[in-house]
């Protein structure tokens, strides 16, 4: 495939021919003059810029894809928290220098137009922001693939703390202009919901679909970081059918006339709507399907360009799952399969089961996502008939191995039976996929012994493990030029794209000099993290203290509440000795609970509840702070992250699939404390006992706990300390005038039996936490273990993660540039 011309790119290193870009868009495409030029003007106007960088590396990857024919990999997520784009392509196209004295040259502020760049609302946790990695590192090794998800008109939330409670308030990212995507309005596909079905012979008709919405493709660039490759994020927005229904409008019955388009996008408004009322699950179902069909509908687009038909789909089409929301497109892919390119039933599921694999990132079956029957029924009869088919295939085939054990097919059936009826998505996935995959070494040998302990038994042949890895250039390169610029000088550049030469860094915990410049370093980001609450939260929190950070979503299993019973133990032992030496402290945390999640809301109250009894008490000063940031996001993250000393990574064990907060603090030199609970026991061999703290009741002694019979009031009754602290909940201490606010945790944590095992761990967590403040009190000491971390952190980059799964999972090999 060749081009009819060479786009003529500005030599990116010119720093007069980058002002002279950036001026000609400033003019010619925002239409602006210099004079009158707001900063968001200067924004955009450097951001096309860049852009143009990108566009013919784009180009040029996408027609190598299509002229070798490679196997392609379609990377299906609901979640991509891909941060502020600017910055990171600048970084992937090493043009900050450049494009930073032009606009010093222009009298433009650098960082202060950087930061302006919102973060793309398009996800919220770990899920997200995993997926963002391996885009960028799938970009960087050449992998041929294209991320595909939903361009959230507001996100999840925004944010805000008002009187010490989360409030949610919509997230308006988008702006008037986006300058991050190109929008694709001829890339376009019909979504349908509800209607029949009609037998046709021996096929069968899916018609009379109602609500039926558009699916309009946005494309986001994602460059290689020193490389040509660049690769794809395609966003579905959702458009209505008809703008407006003319009739109705010409009656004066102006609200009608515009209700079918507003509910037919509100699809793609929100992320993750709340689904604890039957029509948020309901909406939340259509978005999957909307994101899934949309996306399936393209693939085979994209495939069909260049092939006659789909015996071969399998051969040049990996597409991965990124946990269960886009499991759906199993079934969709089958009804295409055959209701719309005519194949047999066999032949439709021999090409399906050998184009999906699936990652599982959850341990706990109340979070394996199920689907009603009745309302997939309502919505999607046609797929829940192949659902129904695919079960009954499976069913037979588990029969006839294991004969006459019924209670084995009532177990691993695609629908649950008990109560209400319900479609196991977690299921279907394994069952039509060619391979599972957890997420670190730990979460994959617990996943075939628990939730999946059935299936694994059916198909021990798929099962494997492929352990997390975070993208070493936005999450050291680009979050933490300090500590960058000390490695580069110490062992070169090379380690943003080979992670293991980090290793080297630990020859240097002998030389006095690095040691200091290292210290030097974080003191410096810990400085920018208090300059930041000081600008945007008013408090003051001194650089010189031990910065303890909990930074991702609030759940009761990620135990943010065990850091708040520790918070308060040293609260009460300030207060009984004021005079005793104790190690300076500032707890940090940020992380946004789910909008229905009153247990979770209710801890980020408590929080800061807390803070602000311990933050106005003259007896406590300087000795600790508590501090919650609200609305967490990538770009905080990157301020937040390397200024951290500890990386609270505490929750219990067994729960947690595997973390990527944990490979971001090691890698930016904090210690971790944690349990042995997903990738936390992976980077305990990579960094060494000596160099982590591990507390707690491991797997099997949770499992046995819960087992033998668990009793948290004797653990209450016999420990002084936690008695005091579960008491002050109790009481109303930390809300005199609410009393009884916190009396409902005081219950959980004590009389209902402590799901999660605070108070078994809490004992051994405040140990824990001495030997901490005792470590931190040799600055020398802290500092070369910190270096040590950092020196560890090579096998948990996201580039080892995707060559794993691109050689054991995907099969298929860089393009050739």
């Amino acid at each position: 495939m060749s081009m009819p011309f060479q786009y003529d790119v500005t030599d990116h290193h010119d720093v007069q021919a980058i002002k002279k870009a950036i001026a000609n868009k400033l003019m010619y495409t925002i239409g602006k003059d210099p004079i009158a030029a707001q900063p968001k003007d200067w924004l955009d106007a450097t951001f096309l810029t860049v852009r143009d960088q990108m566009v013919e590396r784009w180009m040029q990857t996408t027609r190598a894809q299509y002229s070798q024919d490679v196997k392609r990999v379609y990377y299906l997520s609901m979640e991509f928290l891909i941060g502020r784009a600017l910055s990171n392509a600048l970084l992937a196209l090493d043009m900050e220098s450049t494009v930073r004295a032009a606009l010093d040259e222009m009298g433009i502020d650098y960082d202060d137009l950087v930061h302006m760049e919102p973060d793309a609302a398009l996800g919220n946790g770990g899920l997200g922001r995993l997926a963002a990695c391996f885009l960028d590192s799938m970009a960087t090794l050449g992998i041929p693939g294209m991320g595909y998800g939903i361009r959230y008109q507001f996100g999840m939330f925004k944010q805000r703390i008002i009187e010490g409670r989360q409030v949610e308030v919509p997230d308006t990212w988008l702006g008037s202009v986006n300058i991050l995507d190109f929008p694709r309005d001829e890339v376009c596909y019909r979504v349908r919901f509800g209607g029949r079905l009609e037998l046709d012979g021996k096929k069968t008709r899916w018609i009379d679909t109602q609500n039926d919405v558009l699916a309009v493709a946005h494309d986001v660039i994602i460059p290689g970081f020193d490389t040509t490759a660049t690769n794809t994020l395609r966003l579905w927005t959702a458009r209505s059918t008809r703008e407006i229904n003319l009739s109705k409008f010409n009656e004066g019955d102006y609200f009608s006339a515009v209700a079918e388009k507003n509910i037919s996008e509100n699809v793609s408004r929100v992320l993750y709507p709340d689904d604890s009322t039957y029509s948020g699950k309901e909406l939340r179902l259509r978005q999957e399907y909307f994101f899934v069909a949309a996306s399936v509908q393209d693939i085979i687009h994209r495939y069909r360009m260049t092939h006659d038909n789909l015996d071969h789909l399998a051969d040049k089409v990996a597409i991965h799952l990124n946990d269960t929301h886009p499991v759906l497109a199993i079934p969709e892919l089958m009804r295409v399969l055959l209701d719309e390119a005519g194949y047999e039933w066999d032949e439709a599921w021999a090409i399906t089961s050998k184009v999906f694999s699936y990652t599982n990132h959850t341990l706990m079956s109340e979070a394996l996502e199920t689907w009603p029957v009745d309302m997939l029924g309502h919505l999607l009869p046609r797929h829940l008939k192949i659902i129904f088919d695919i079960n009954d295939m499976f069913l037979k085939e588990v029969a006839a191995k294991f004969p006459g054990n019924t209670d084995l097919l009532r177990s691993v059936s695609l629908i649950e039976e008990h109560g209400d009826r319900k479609v196991r998505m977690a299921y279907l996935a394994v069952v039509a996929s060619h391979t599972i995959n957890g997420v670190s070494a730990l979460h994959s040998d617990l996943m075939v012994e628990s939730i999946f302990a059935d299936l694994a038994k059916i198909f021990p042949e798929r099962f494997t493990n492929v352990t997390n890895g975070v993208t070493p250039r936005r999450w050291l390169a680009l979050a933490n030029p300090q500590l960058s610029n000390l490695i580069d000088r110490e062992i070169g550049q090379t380690w943003r794209v080979r992670l293991n030469e980090l290793a080297e860094l630990k020859s240097h915990i002998d030389f006095p000099k690095f040691v200091q410049d290292f210290r030097e370093a974080k003191h410096a980001n810990k400085e920018r993290l208090a300059k930041y609450v000081a600008r945007n939260l008013g408090g003051v929190i001194n650089p010189d203290s031990l910065f303890d950070v909990q930074v991702k979503r609030i759940h009761e299993y990620k135990r943010q509440l065990l850091n708040v019973l520790h918070v308060i133990t040293r609260y009460n032992r300030i207060l009984r000795d004021p005079d005793a030496k104790i190690q300076p402290r500032v707890v940090v945390f940020a992380g946004k609970a789910a909008s229905a999640y009153k247990m979770a809301k209710l801890v980020i109250q408590l929080i800061n509840d807390v803070g602000i009894k311990i933050n106005n008490d003259s007896r406590v000063g300087d000795k600790l702070k508590v501090v919650f940031i609200p609305n967490y996001s990538v770009s905080l993250a990157e301020i937040i992250i390397p200024a951290a000393d500890l990386s609270e990574q505490i929750s219990t064990a067994g729960t947690e699939a595997s973390g990527t907060g944990n490979m971001k603090f090691g890698l930016n030199g904090a210690l971790t404390i944690g349990t042995l609970d997903g990738a936390n026991v992976e980077m305990l061999d990579a960094v060494g006992a000596d160099n982590i703290f591990i507390f707690g009741n491991t797997t099997e002694e949770v499992n046995a706990l819960r087992r033998n019979g668990y009793n948290p009031r004797a653990i209450y009754e016999g420990n002084s300390e936690l008695r005091e602290v579960l008491n002050q909940l109790a009481n109303g201490f930390f809300s005199p005038q609410d009393p009884e606010r916190y009396r409902v945790i005081f219950d959980v944590l004590v009389n209902w039996g402590d799901h999660y095992q605070l108070l078994a761990d809490y004992e051994s967590y405040i140990a824990t936490q001495d030997k901490v403040d005792a470590l931190y009190a040799k600055p020398d000491e802290w500092a070369k273990k910190a270096i040590l971390n950092v020196a560890g952190m090579g096998h948990f980059s996201s580039d080892r993660t995707i060559a794993e799964y691109a050689e054991k999972i995907w099969h298929t090999t860089p393009v050739k540039l």
